[in-house]
């Protein structure tokens, strides 16, 4: 398999619908809540690209561009961007939906970047 293949079979994609428990007193998605459902993404990204162990190493940026209200659904798009030895970046982006009408927009951009993980926990190379 190519590692263009590799790329785009690793792709993750995840909706979930945004509820009054995850926002703050905006009604719009907490930040943290956000962060937290981005590095899942990236995290299942990794880990489907490599097959192997993958911690969380650093985040690069995330822009928040525009708020996600409470009653829409959100889809989290994870892609590998970039393929190191022991280490790669996944870029996650979050689009927001209406329940009820049709359209999406970005509202949040982030990068994330891995490492793979050997059985005693030290870096490994990413593609084997």
């Amino acid at each position: 398999m190519t590692l263009e293949e590799r790329i785009e079979r690793s792709q993750t994609s995840i909706f979930k619908a945004v509820f009054p428990s995850t926002t703050n007193h905006y009604d719009t998605l907490f930040g943290g809540t956000a962060m937290h459902m981005m590095d899942e993404v990236a995290f299942i990204t990794a880990t489907r690209f490599s097959r192997q162990r993958m911690v969380t190493v650093s985040t690069d940026r995330i822009d928040f561009k525009r708020p996600i209200p409470a009653g829409t659904f959100v889809e989290l798009v994870g892609k590998v961007i970039h393929v190191g030895n022991t280490s790669l970046k996944v870029a996650v982006e979050i689009y927001i939906e209406q329940m009820y009408a049709e359209g999406r927009e970005l509202a949040i951009h982030g990068d994330f970047t891995f490492v793979a993980l050997d059985e005693n926990k030290k870096p490994t190379a990413v593609i084997k």
